[in-house]
């Protein structure tokens, strides 16, 4: 290899081993216990207790100790709500965005470009800018402490939509033509022709909006007063709060959370890791 290949290598191993630290030093400290952790701050490297924390926290319990459990809710009913949530927002805002953008490119309405501009000036208002109105229409339809709660009210996006439009437009126009000749109606074409064509754009989106749903934390906390709809984050929160009532939070459980919740956004970004790139750079259809 040539001197500047290494070089350039080199950077890059430093870079993620640097990126890595974090997440390291949290993974070893999840293997302590509270006292060690609240007494020598985090680990660099594995303690004596293992995976209890995380049998703990996924189960309640531990088979050496019965009732070890501590969290207010078991972790896998918060795994289980926060894959719900992630999935929920990221098929919900593709098909959304993506027959918006159909209508949008395809249909000759009046207006059509006003209202996708309308569309996507909504991106100048984030959420917590709409939220009190969102949350009194949720609650309005008795759709608190419901999954419909959760996902319903968000899956409208127009990052996803103006991709969609921009995808669509570049559709060469041979295909629409042929698709003319063949008869095929406006389902017809989106289900035989548009729909193959964007299997790497509905990739690349997923990716996006599921880290984006996995992420929510104001709205679930809004929308979750039951205890059985929380989330990943919310359990987390849950265990810190020990903090503020004078107990030492169960940090080996934090912890242990904090690397079970970053387990399924890993997996998804490794499935589609292809056609995540080959969706962001594609010009070509």
């Amino acid at each position: 290899m040539k001197l500047s290949n290494v070089i350039d290598h080199t950077i890059l191993i430093i870079g993620v081993l640097f990126l890595m630290l974090p997440l390291w030093m949290v993974f070893t400290s999840s293997t302590h216990s509270t006292e060690e952790i609240a007494r020598n701050g985090l680990q660099f490297w594995f303690g004596d207790q293992g995976f209890t924390a995380y049998k703990t926290i996924l189960f309640g319990h531990t088979e050496s100790d019965p009732e070890a459990g501590t969290a207010l809710v078991h972790g896998m009913l918060l795994l289980k709500n926060s894959i719900i949530l992630g999935l929920g927002f990221a098929i919900g805002k593709i098909i959304i965005s993506m027959t918006a953008a159909y209508a949008i490119v395809y249909f000759r309405f009046p207006l059509g470009n006003l209202i996708f501009w309308i569309v996507f000036s909504s991106l100048l208002m984030p959420l917590e800018v709409r939220i009190i109105p969102s949350y009194e229409i949720v609650a309005k339809l008795g759709m608190v402490n419901t999954y419909t709660g959760l996902i319903l009210p968000l899956i409208a996006s127009a990052t996803a939509t103006f991709f969609f439009r921009q995808f669509f437009k570049s559709v060469p126009e041979e295909l629409i033509e042929a698709a003319r000749l063949d008869n095929a109606g406006p389902f017809r074409f989106f289900k035989d022709i548009l729909f193959p064509l964007s299997k790497t754009m509905i990739a690349a989106i997923f990716i996006i909006m599921f880290v984006v749903g996995w992420n929510q934390y104001l709205w679930p906390i809004l929308m979750t007063t039951d205890e059985s709809f929380k989330t990943l984050l919310l359990g987390i929160k849950d265990i810190i709060s020990a903090l503020y009532e004078g107990r030492i939070p169960a940090y080996d459980q934090i912890f242990a959370l904090a690397i079970i919740s970053v387990i399924p956004p890993i997996l998804v970004v490794i499935i589609f890791q292809k056609w995540f790139i080959k969706g962001l750079i594609q010009t070509e259809k």
